[in-house]
C-alpha cells in the first residue's frame, strides 16, 4: 500500500560511506514528520517510504543525483573582496548567509580568501556525496 500523499512519521540516521554521522532524528529524540512524495524531502528518501509499512525499517543508499544532486562549479563564486563590505572578517570553512539578485537567502561556504578576493560555494553541504539512511516508519495516516 502506498504512502503518497500521506502524513507520515520516520525516524532515521543518515551516514556517508566512510560511516560518518551526518544527521539523525534518533539523537534529537524527535521524529521527522512529513507529506510523503510531496517534495518535502530529497527524491531517494521519499520513494524509500512511499513504500514501506508502518513499523518497518529500511536502509537504503542514495547516489547524489537521488539526494542533493552533483556539485555544481557554477555555484562556486569568486569575488572581490572590496565589493562586500565585512567580507574581510570572513574565515575558510565559515558558513555563511548571501543574498540572491531576488533576495532569497542562499547558504554558502567560505572556501578561499586573500587580500583581495574571496570564493563563495552555495552547492549544498551534501551534494556530490552518496547518502545512507536508515529509516524507520512510526506513522502513517
Amino acid at each position: 500500500m502506498s504512502n503518497e500523499g500521506k502524513h507520515v512519521k520516520v525516524h532515521y540516521v543518515g551516514t556517508l560511506d566512510d560511516g560518518t554521522k551526518f544527521d539523525s532524528s534518533r539523537d534529537r529524540g524527535e521524529p521527522l514528520p512529513f507529506t510523503c512524495m510531496a517534495g518535502q524531502m530529497i527524491p531517494g528518501f521519499d520513494a524509500a517510504v512511499r513504500d514501506m509499512a508502518v513499523g518497518e525499517t529500511v536502509t537504503i543508499r542514495l547516489e547524489p543525483e537521488d539526494a542533493y544532486g552533483p556539485r555544481r562549479m557554477d555555484l562556486v563564486q569568486t569575488l572581490p573582496i572590496a565589493q562586500l563590505p565585512g567580507s574581510e572578517q570572513l574565515v575558510v570553512g565559515q558558513r555563511v548567509m548571501l543574498g540572491s539578485p531576488t533576495g532569497q537567502p542562499i547558504a554558502a561556504t567560505v572556501t578561499d580568501k586573500n587580500d583581495f578576493a574571496i570564493t563563495f560555494d552555495m552547492n549544498h553541504e551534501m551534494a556530490g556525496k552518496a547518502l545512507n539512511f536508515e529509516i524507520e516508519l512510526l506513522e502513517a495516516e
